[in-house]
């Protein structure tokens, strides 16, 4: 059920998105890079070392899937995703958000987090662990002035059953290879499949030329102060001190 706090922070959510769509024809004409639905992985020079380290993160990572029952639910975090989904099937493990950053996670996943440090215009990043048979229906992101970035970590068989469509083009993950994508299109993503499949998700900011590139920027710091990521930081700071009982983490 939702709470009056849950409600006044959608319709604020709503707003933003609303005025944030209105402007964004000016960032599409001064995009540096493709504005297709998908993006060649040459778009940034980063991909490559990270994909060379996939199996670092994924030895990581099934550390972090020893306890994906008590992992949060995306909508815990994020209320707005609760548009998309309602159960506990898409599960999340966030590093950095907005200028926040999880420095219990970070602990806990360090050569990961060191990665992802590395990614110029990083604004977001964490697992995204979808249960068997999750479907997120057809969506769009709030702001094209970001690009997702996709590093499959974990894909179960058969591999064809799990997949992404952007903007009318379908693609599947396979392990250690990466997908860069415009959420900015209307995108859905399915694990028609028996097993968990995990992915290294992340918003990059979008390469443009000035001054949008300044005005974007400028907005992504904005949205840090934003009480949609000060909730989002409460809840998960909320989360982490019921997942601190957990045994078995180095608390170092």
């Amino acid at each position: 059920m939702q709470t009056t706090r849950d409600r006044a922070l959608s319709v604020a959510n709503q707003v933003g998105a609303r005025i944030l769509h209105g402007v964004e024809r000016v960032v599409i004409r001064s995009s540096e890079v493709p504005t297709t639905p998908f993006l060649p992985l040459d778009t940034f020079s980063w991909i490559p070392s990270l994909e060379a380290e996939w199996k670092a993160i994924r030895s990581e990572l099934d550390e972090v899937l020893a306890y994906r029952d008590e992992l949060p639910s995306f909508q815990d975090i994020s209320v707005d995703q609760a548009s998309i989904t309602h159960d506990d099937g898409w599960k999340t493990f966030f590093f950095f958000g907005y200028g926040f950053r999880s420095y219990a996670n970070c602990r806990r996943c360090p050569q990961t987090a060191e990665l992802l440090q590395d990614i110029p215009g990083m604004t977001t990043a964490l697992f995204s662990i979808f249960a068997p048979h999750k479907r997120l229906p057809s969506h769009r992101g709030p702001w094209r002035g970001v690009l997702r970035y996709h590093l499959a970590l974990k894909v179960p068989e058969p591999g064809n059953a799990a997949g992404i469509r952007v903007g009318g083009e379908v693609a599947h993950w396979e392990e250690g290879h990466s997908l860069l994508f415009d959420d900015g299109y209307e995108h859905e993503a399915w694990n028609d499949t028996d097993g968990v499949r995990v992915v290294l998700f992340s918003d990059v900011v979008r390469p443009l030329r000035p001054p949008t590139d300044q005005v974007n920027r400028a907005l992504m710091k904005a949205i840090g102060h934003s009480p949609y990521v000060a909730d989002a930081r409460d809840r998960h700071a909320a989360w982490e001190r019921r997942f601190e009982g957990l045994r078995g983490w180095d608390r170092s």
